[in-house]
């Protein structure tokens, strides 16, 4: 007669299980990102791309698609013309949204992005005063202000994006100088404000996973250096998909760098530092100065060199060579794949870009390009926080509504 045996007490197949949950998560992950890379895409194709089976790609799209983040694409394509169409998967961007919350020194930008980083709604609202609780405030009310206007989209969250020291863990504005603010809670009120989860970080950050996820130059790279010159000046790196936060959140903080032929003095007593000279309060200023415009948005110089302001236009160019002068600082330490920079000079001008690859040499001036996000920069730096979160964990989808 057949003996059954028992197993042993401690049998390896059930620590396999335990760690399902993570492999599962990993593998919707996987999915999703080649989705959103190569879609429409067909499952066949996305089990070749990723390595997993024809079975798990199937049960990941399902999940995938019952949660609203992915689509059949409307027109199926055979194989031969015989058997079952294949019906190529896409991201659906029609049900779904993230909001944005960027948060600059003269206004706050609202927006709605879709699920491919594209903005659907935005709007800017100029600050009457800083005080923390007050912009937030209007921030979360400017987000239902826009859901109102597309009542079909459901939203996902929430992004928030600043300059200064940002600490994504914490969901807090540790330090921004120019608008004051210090240990500021944006996370907990806008989460309080909205009723949704918000996610925080720094605006370099932000659009590093930007580019990351939705940019031509970075996605698939295995570096990349992201510098952002507005008021604020910071920086991001990303290596092997993963941006470099460092402890507290406090990596990119590249203010007070010294640069080469800087001569504007800085707060902190010095002369050159990266952000005095490279600041949009110093272009306006000189600008001002110059007799080029009021001096009070860099648009207005860039506009007055389009039409044709010498000055205008020489202000715009010497700016760009000092930012190269930047990239080429950074660059030496890090020495990534490509380099995206978000400059208004560069994002409007080609002499301007030209002026900064000038500073560079040719091998590393190849590298350099502008924004891909150039008519929407400060809303998609919001959006992107949360995107970033639902690509990284796309199970963890709970669709709510303000």
């Amino acid at each position: 007669m057949l003996r059954t045996v028992a197993p042993p007490p401690h049998s390896p197949a059930r620590p396999a299980r335990a760690a399902d949950p993570d492999r599962r998560r990993t593998s919707a992950r996987t999915v999703l990102r080649c989705v959103l890379e190569h879609g429409p895409v067909a499952r066949s194709t996305i089990a070749r791309l990723t390595g997993l089976s024809p079975a798990s790609v199937t049960d990941h799209c399902a999940r995938l698609a019952e949660l609203g983040l992915l689509r059949e694409a409307s027109a199926p394509r055979r194989s031969g013309g015989v058997g079952r169409p294949h019906l190529p998967l896409d991201v659906d961007r029609s049900r779904l949204v993230v909001g944005g919350v960027h948060v600059a020194v003269p206004y706050t930008t609202v927006a709605l992005l879709d699920l491919r980083g594209r903005v659907v709604a935005e709007r800017r609202l100029r600050h009457p005063d800083t005080e923390p609780a007050r912009v937030l405030e209007r921030a979360a009310g400017g987000l239902a202000e826009l859901l109102g206007r597309v009542p079909e989209r459901r939203p996902l969250g929430v992004g928030f994006a600043a300059g200064g020291w940002v600490d994504r863990a914490a969901g807090t504005v540790v330090d921004h100088p120019l608008l004051g603010w210090r240990d500021v809670p944006a996370r907990t009120v806008l989460r309080a404000r909205t009723g949704l989860p918000v996610h925080v970080d720094g605006h370099a950050r932000a659009l590093a996973d930007a580019e990351r996820l939705f940019g031509p130059a970075a996605r698939g790279g295995r570096s990349a250096l992201h510098l952002f010159a507005g008021n604020i000046v910071d920086a991001a790196f990303a290596t092997h998909d993963e941006v470099h936060h460092g402890p507290r959140s406090q990596a990119g903080a590249i203010a007070h760098l010294p640069l080469a032929g800087g001569v504007e003095p800085c707060a902190c007593g010095r002369t050159g530092c990266l952000q005095a000279e490279l600041s949009e309060r110093t272009l306006c200023r000189r600008a001002r100065e110059a007799g080029v415009c009021d001096g009070r948005d860099p648009l207005h110089v860039v506009d007055a060199a389009a039409a044709g302001h010498p000055v205008a236009a020489r202000l715009l160019r010497e700016r760009a060579r000092m930012v190269g002068r930047a990239v080429g600082l950074l660059t030496d330490v890090l020495n990534p794949e490509s380099v995206i920079v978000t400059e208004i000079g560069v994002i409007h001008r080609p002499d301007c870009l030209a002026a900064l690859r000038g500073e560079l040499d040719p091998a590393r001036a190849a590298t350099v390009t502008p924004t891909s996000f150039p008519e929407s920069v400060l809303a998609v730096a919001g959006g992107a926080v949360a995107l970033d979160v639902l690509y990284r964990d796309p199970l963890s989808v709970s669709p709510q509504r303000i």
